[in-house]
């Protein structure tokens, strides 16, 4: 049995507006737009670079349903440069570009399987004239798929050495994004396939590795949810094994840093702390868009948060002109805990006792509602138990600053 490479894609949301950046500077803004269809030009070299087989992009390959000119034509000509390597390409569509929301489809070269409704369906891959494998999957027709797709996934009968699955979906269990074509993990490993090819979370993951199932991630991020490296999978089939390696392939790099402004007496001072925080943990080459988190006692925090946005603005000219580039999108400031913390919450008195109870409830009750409204909770990173930890120690900085200071 021969092997077969390709490249495992999901969710290249092409032409997204990201619109939550607007407010940043034009000549990085127009970068930022562009970062998708960069991205889009890696995977494709990186196609070639493995000779890789053929290319499986797995839903949402549009931001939008009604798929811009630009995004047709950008996606054609890269089929295209993948046709002059013999590189075949299977797509399926998904909740973001269903296909009944297109209403002027570009055709694409004969090098590419479209899936063209939501029956699951397969197409079959041939080298030198012999079946290799069998690609199965289905696409969106309307934006909400809500059945168990997962269930209509069957092998086909012959001499068919590899069966591989693509499904834009998300577990039954996923809360944190809308849940279309919803399975259980065990629908997927019941089924006799070597590999599953999912699509539509953004954050990669190798949900199993006997048999594979697999989300990539998408291949930029495009919001603060959507951080560090982005991009695909290269997979070999060999026999009963399988080898994946992840390749990068984003453009502009979401990442989250943090400074201490404790020390700092000086305005040069606080200007060199946040540059160099800007320049630490990543490679220089990179354009990033970060957010930065700036730490300190209340003293501290209360008499820089006057210069932060000009202090800020200074650091990011300072950057913007280098090849990798980085930019401050969003600062936030959050005060230390003093030291006697721990002594107060000992103490027989309202506050003690206020700082206990806080360590002992939960915060998710609360949060419930919000993180269950559909558009909400969209904007919402999840909260982890370390980010819990986070709102606790704020609310009782807070609360204890408040009554120290007679509600002030």
């Amino acid at each position: 049995m021969s092997d077969i490479s390709f490249i495992h894609a999901a969710d290249l949301h092409l032409d997204s507006p990201f619109k939550g950046l607007s407010h940043i500077p034009e000549s990085i803004f127009q970068k930022v737009k562009e970062s998708t269809f960069e991205a889009l030009d890696l995977l494709v070299e990186q196609a070639i670079e493995k000779q890789v087989d053929f290319v499986l992009l797995v839903g949402d390959l549009f931001d939008h349903e009604k798929q811009s000119l630009k995004a047709q034509v950008h996606l054609r000509n890269a089929f295209e440069k993948l046709k002059h390597h013999y590189i075949y390409v299977y797509v399926s569509y998904g909740n973001h570009d269903f296909i009944r929301g297109n209403l002027h489809p570009v055709t694409y070269p004969d090098n590419v399987f479209i899936f063209p409704d939501e029956s699951v369906n397969h197409f079959i891959y041939q080298k030198n004239g012999e079946m290799k494998a069998a690609i199965y999957g289905f696409s969106f027709e309307n934006r909400a798929v809500t059945a168990n797709k997962a269930a209509e996934y069957e092998t086909i009968v012959g001499d068919i050495p590899y069966h591989i699955a693509m499904l834009h979906g998300s577990l039954h269990s996923n809360t944190e994004h809308d849940v279309y074509a919803p399975f259980h993990i065990s629908d997927l490993t019941e089924k006799d396939f070597d590999y599953w090819a999912l699509g539509h979370i953004h954050q990669r993951e190798m949900i199993r590795h006997d048999p594979p199932v697999v989300y990539p991630g998408n291949i930029q991020g495009r919001n603060k949810k959507e951080a560090g490296e982005k991009g695909c999978y290269h997979v070999v089939l060999s026999g009963d094994a399988a080898s994946m390696t992840f390749l990068p392939l984003q453009s502009i790099k979401f990442n989250q840093r943090s400074a201490d402004i404790s020390d700092c007496q000086e305005l040069h001072q606080l200007e060199s702390v946040i540059s160099q925080t800007v320049t630490d943990g990543g490679n220089s080459m990179s354009p990033e868009l970060l957010r930065l988190t700036l730490t300190g006692d209340q003293e501290s925090l209360e008499k820089w948060e006057p210069s932060l946005d000009e202090v800020i603005q200074l650091v990011n000219e300072t950057f913007i002109p280098r090849t990798g580039w980085k930019y401050i999108y969003q600062y936030s400031v959050e005060q230390t805990s003093p030291d006697n913390y721990d002594e107060l919450a000992q103490g027989e008195h309202f506050i003690g006792e206020l700082l206990r109870h806080i360590d002992d409830v939960s915060i998710q009750p609360y949060l419930s509602e919000l993180y269950q409204h559909k558009q909400a909770r969209k904007f919402l990173d999840p909260i982890s138990g370390e980010r819990e930890m986070r709102i606790k120690q704020k609310a009782k900085q807070l609360l204890v600053h408040q009554l120290f200071n007679g509600g002030e």
